[in-house]
């Protein structure tokens, strides 16, 4: 029988498996041609492609993450230079930059979907669907309202 090691384990491996499938996915995205990547990114190609077809700027951006304009626009700068983000300008103010994801980072969520569907699962056949289904309900009462929240300043550097 296992000690119950207290309340501080349950965040820790929660936070291991996270780990563990965000490492999985960015090794496989590495491999399918996303080498420059890092986890953090995939907050933002989310903050992005979630403000829609018209983009978003650098201060919406920031509001999104919880940082700084100027924090997002350096990781904005960073991702147009690989080639995941486009620069355009808003048709109503010219002098506002909005910045879309390129195929280049349609390319990358889509990679990224498709191997957390395999961690997933590969996860559903160690536990059984019916355990994964459960630990998914349970994770839902536990962390409810918004999925993609990502204001997070201290996760980002902002």
């Amino acid at each position: 029988m296992s000690r119950d090691a207290g309340g501080y384990e349950l965040p820790l491996r929660m936070l291991a498996a996270f780990r563990a499938a965000i490492d999985e996915v960015h090794a496989d995205l590495a491999e399918r041609g996303h080498p420059d990547l890092r986890p953090l990114h995939g907050f933002l190609f989310q903050a992005i492609a979630r403000s829609g077809p018209r983009g978003c700027t650098a201060a919406d951006l920031g509001r999104a993450l919880g940082i700084s304009k100027q924090a997002a626009g350096k990781h904005i700068d960073n991702l147009e230079r690989l080639g995941y983000v486009r620069r355009g300008h808003d048709p109503a103010d010219a002098r506002r930059k909005v910045y879309t994801l390129s195929d280049r980072g349609i390319d990358f969520l889509d990679k990224s979907a498709e191997t957390f569907d395999r961690v997933h699962a590969r996860w559903s056949g160690t536990l059984g669907a019916d355990r994964m289904a459960a630990l998914e309900a349970d994770l839902r009462t536990l962390a409810p309202g918004e999925l993609f929240r990502t204001d997070m300043p201290s996760w980002f550097g902002g």
